[in-house]
């Protein structure tokens, strides 16, 4: 009756908690009704929007790319719509670096942040912080740049992604004039093992980035190998028509033959300016025209200034029409989702549904109380019976030893009586006596040990090492190898009173036998502990017989997913072999 009773009890309180727990559940899931619409609703319709808006980037089209992704974010609810919020808005910032308005773009990446921690996929979170680093970069913040680019190649990643992150850190240090530093991180970069499969002309383009790079540094440290380095670059890119790294690689040709070959300087000064051209980037264009200045002399001089002087007005004009224009945009982007807001709000609130929710969480208080007065009794029920439980696993213990005692130990204590009472103690059979006291303490001792606390600390291999050296005597000789050979303080508690008590139970298995010779050995070997133990008994065993007297064992060790083998010695003996995961 005492356990029955508890047990009912506690069917009916799961039962009762099961059937409140999906009226809670019910109410969850109504309340968040609304927000479930509103993202199916405009989830498509905003996606729709981001897949235009990257088809005009991918083609260059930059203003019109910048268009639909405000009218994208006009319609993205970060509390509902987080991940294409971040995306539209890094895309936007991604927009604004090439552009070179850093501030605005860095200011919409910080808005990006809060929500970085709820998406799994690593891609977002990896493509802001590569984008603020570009910012930092480019304003030459350049410890910030390297702490987001360290950042960006934490996160998961493919190879050829964690090898562009490390081309963009190496081009820091560059930056920093750490030549040194970022052939280091270049070298091992320029292994044509580092592919992106899905692209495998991007594969190549990398490559040649990779290998222009360490030319320049090279050139910085005025070493000829640098020219080498350019002409395998140049030889990718013209293979792959590369016209964004050709004018680069030709402007660095130039900068390497000013001094040493002016006219050769030229010819490659220009073809970088056509290259510039060709790809309608004004920025390389005035970079173009640098070289172009300072390998001229005349009249093409101050042309070549002249031009360099009106591009750099238009972009200043561009950069200030493309701001008012995206703040613009910001405006009419935030009021009207504003306006949308105020419409859903108007449809959804009304007196019948502020009734109803009011009803529902008067509801749901009940529920909370009466839920969590269930899980106090709970509490105190599984406490009172964990107590109970303890009582009767120390009175079982008491009873096994007890039984332990009176099994092992009555025959040699009657024994030891008898023969005081029937001889006297002269020096033999005063030996002999001592003999029999000594054996009756080693007993007592063993069952002493076998039912004492286990220490687990940094102790732990000194006291299975006398735990060990215990079974040792005047017959049997003990060799113990490895114990001392890894930290026993890295191991789990569990599995050191495992490993104590198993190799106390073969021990106690073998100590009646007629062995002379005993070897314990303990390893590591690919994240697994062994031991092995073996003897030299001439006893005679039989396989089955083995394996039941050390069943016992291997069901401790199936509680740390350990294996268990015993076998025969070829000449005499047994041999066993234990082994468990770290």
């Amino acid at each position: 009756m005492r356990t029955t009773f508890p047990f009912i009890l506690f069917y009916k309180l799961k039962m009762f908690l099961l059937f409140f727990g999906i009226i809670f559940l019910m109410h969850a899931c109504e309340t968040k009704t609304t927000k479930k619409i509103q993202k199916k609703k405009y989830s498509a319709e905003i996606e729709k929007f981001i897949a235009k808006a990257d088809t005009f980037y991918d083609h260059n089209k930059i203003d019109s790319s910048l268009l639909y992704f405000n009218k994208a974010l006009a319609l993205s609810n970060p509390d509902v719509n987080y991940v294409q919020y971040v995306y539209v808005l890094s895309s936007i910032a991604d927009i604004l670096t090439i552009d070179s308005d850093y501030a605005t773009s860095e200011e919409l990446l910080t808005r990006t942040l809060p929500y970085l921690s709820k998406i799994k996929e690593p891609i977002y979170a990896r493509n802001v912080y590569s984008f603020m680093a570009y910012n930092y970069h480019n304003t030459y913040d350049f410890e910030n740049a390297l702490l987001y680019h360290k950042k960006a190649l934490k996160l998961p990643a493919t190879s050829f992604k964690k090898a562009v992150i490390l081309k963009d850190i190496a081009t820091v240090f560059m930056d920093q004039k750490k030549y040194k530093t970022a052939i280091e991180i270049l070298k091992p970069l320029t292994s044509e093992k580092i592919v992106f499969k899905k692209w495998p002309q991007f594969g190549k383009q990398f490559h040649a980035d990779v290998l222009v790079n360490l030319g320049y540094c090279y050139f910085k440290l005025k070493q000829s190998i640098a020219i080498n380095y350019y002409r395998e670059s140049l030889k990718i890119n013209l293979k792959v028509n590369n016209k964004y790294s050709l004018y680069h690689i030709y402007r660095l040709f130039s900068e390497f033959y000013q001094e040493s070959n002016p006219k050769l300087a030229l010819i490659y000064a220009k073809k970088s300016y056509e290259q510039a051209y060709l790809v309608k980037s004004a920025r390389n264009r005035v970079n173009s025209l640098a070289q172009l200045i300072r390998t001229s002399e005349g009249n093409a001089l101050k042309k070549y200034s002249h031009d360099y002087i009106k591009i750099i007005d238009s972009i200043t004009e561009g950069r200030r029409r493309a701001k008012n224009q995206f703040s613009n945009m910001k405006y009419l982007s935030k009021k009207d989702k504003e306006e949308n807001l105020q419409l859903k709000t108007d449809k959804i609130e009304n007196e019948l549904e502020l009734e109803r929710e009011k009803n529902r969480n008067f509801i749901l208080y009940v529920i909370i109380a009466f839920s969590l007065t269930s899980l106090l009794f709970l509490f105190y029920y599984l406490v009172s019976k964990g107590r109970r439980e303890k009582i009767d696993a120390v009175y079982k213990s008491e009873t096994q030893i007890a039984r332990k005692l009176h099994t092992e130990l009555s025959y040699d204590i009657y024994e030891t009586l008898s023969f005081a009472k029937k001889n006297e103690l002269s020096h033999d059979n005063k030996e002999k006596f001592l003999s029999h006291l000594n054996n009756i303490y080693s007993k007592t001792r063993n069952i002493s040990r076998e039912n004492s606390e286990i220490l687990t600390d940094e102790n732990f291999e000194k006291v299975l090492k006398e735990m060990i050296s215990g079974y040792s005597s005047s017959k049997l000789n003990i060799i113990v190898n490895g114990l001392s050979t890894f930290s026993w303080s890295k191991i789990d508690r569990v599995k050191k009173i495992t490993v104590f008590r198993v190799v106390q139970e073969i021990f106690n298995q073998v100590k009646n036998r007629n062995s002379s010779l005993a070897s314990i050995t303990f390893k590591i070997d690919q994240g697994e502990i062994i031991i092995t133990y073996a003897d030299n008994s001439s006893e005679i065993h039989n396989q089955n017989n083995l394996n039941e007297r050390f069943a016992n064992i291997e069901n401790r060790l199936k509680l740390i997913k350990g294996t268990f083998n015993v076998s025969l010695n070829q000449n005499q003996g047994f041999k066993v072999l234990i082994k468990f995961p770290i």
